[in-house]
């Protein structure tokens, strides 16, 4: 971690920590995720949150079911500590999650004013709490990330301060991109659990150009 004047240490992770499942949405250790909550559950675990150590679980549902069953989580999750919080005159509270550790799904506690707790264990994911440092040579190769990342943006419709990008550290970049890239949830799910950032980096790279190859493919299909 970075050294910030409210990080916790390993031993003061608490036992239990409130969930917000979303498909699709993916946390990671360092990155920042705004979120708008509305939901009457959402809003009283937000509000108990700011009462204790202000950290929630962002984690994935594992598969759709009907309306109102409850469903299965995916293993893995990352806690998030809340370090930007507003309200709205409408209700809805504006907040954004800072990426503290990961965590995978030890047992699950009843619900609590509507939302879901966990038992998380944290021990495979101590490494997350570390000041981070350099790995053995760079993370991303540029000048394959470069022109898969435009197209893949211009496919998606997606607008990039591109100055920002070259001028971003790999690290950054890496979390940065594995978070707003629209994956489907089991690629985002790949990208949480990656060992470490350098793995992180080519499977990254890999989705992207899978993403591009398979749309240019579909393309070339339409024309013939």
């Amino acid at each position: 971690m970075s050294g910030r004047s409210f990080d916790l240490a390993f031993g003061q992770l608490p036992d239990s920590i409130p969930v917000f499942p979303l498909t699709g949405v993916l946390l990671l250790p360092e990155g920042r995720l705004p979120l708008n909550i509305f939901e009457p559950r959402y809003l009283n675990m937000v509000q108990d949150a700011l009462a204790a150590p202000r950290l929630i679980g962002m984690i994935q549902p594992l598969a759709p079911v009907a309306e109102g069953e409850t469903p299965p989580l995916y293993r893995t999750g990352c806690a998030g500590r809340i370090t930007s919080f507003s309200e709205t005159d409408d209700g809805r509270l504006l907040i954004t999650l800072t990426g503290i550790c990961r965590f995978n799904v030890a047992s699950e506690l009843p619900p609590l004013r509507g939302y879901r707790r966990v038992v998380p264990d944290w021990s495979p994911f101590r490494t997350d709490l570390e000041p981070v440092t350099p790995e053995e040579g760079t993370l991303l190769d540029r000048d394959r990330l470069g022109p898969a990342l435009r197209a893949y943006f211009q496919q998606q419709g997606i607008d990039a301060n591109w100055d920002a990008i070259q001028q971003a550290p790999d690290d950054r970049l890496i979390t940065s991109l594995s978070m707003i890239c629209p994956f489907d949830a089991t690629e985002k799910q790949a990208l949480l659990e990656a060992d470490g950032q350098y793995r992180r980096a080519q499977m990254l790279l890999a989705l992207i150009e899978m993403a591009v190859h398979d749309k240019g493919n579909d393309g070339d299909n339409m024309r013939h």
